[in-house]
């Protein structure tokens, strides 16, 4: 009996040795297919070529169906697709077009990063070409094979408030 035992007590081990093993080893291997800064770096230009084209559709598409929007001109917390899109269709009425002033970026793993700095917005408002400064936050999950925003918060530079 006690043999017996023993020879399960050994599978058991070797088991949770190979386990630890892929384990460690899909790990490592999630690690090594990390995005670079670059690529982080570029989901910003994708959502800000989505602003040019003027359509709320096509800028909402950039954020998951859960994402959360803390938007720099509005005081409502935007947490549904539709919230997004009312967002969107007033903010691009202003023909906005960000530039990026400073960026910190931090590769959480292969599918999470945080881009976090503050850009600049040219607008035109009234007709009048005007700009604002902001500090941002995106949050971006790689969901299904397509980086997306989760969480997006933007506002105003407190010296222009």
């Amino acid at each position: 009996m006690r043999n017996r035992f023993a020879g399960v007590a050994a599978l058991a081990g070797a088991a949770l040795l190979v386990t630890g093993c892929a384990g460690n080893a899909a790990e490592a291997a999630k690690q090594d297919s990390k995005p670079t800064n670059d690529q982080i770096k570029a989901l910003f230009a994708d959502w800000n070529a989505a602003l040019a084209t003027g359509d709320a559709q096509k800028v909402a598409d950039r954020y998951a169906p859960n994402a959360v929007l803390l938007p720099t001109v509005s005081n409502q917390v935007r947490s549904t697709r539709a919230e997004i899109v009312d967002y969107f269709e007033h903010f691009l009425q202003n023909k906005p077009s960000g530039t990026i002033l400073d960026s910190h970026i931090a590769v959480l793993d292969a599918d999470d990063a945080i881009d976090a700095g503050t850009y600049r917005f040219a607008l035109t408002r009234d007709g009048k070409p005007t700009t604002v400064d902001a500090r941002y936050t995106f949050v971006y999950e790689k969901i299904d094979g397509n980086w997306l925003i989760v969480n997006h918060h933007s506002s105003a530079m407190p010296e222009q408030v």
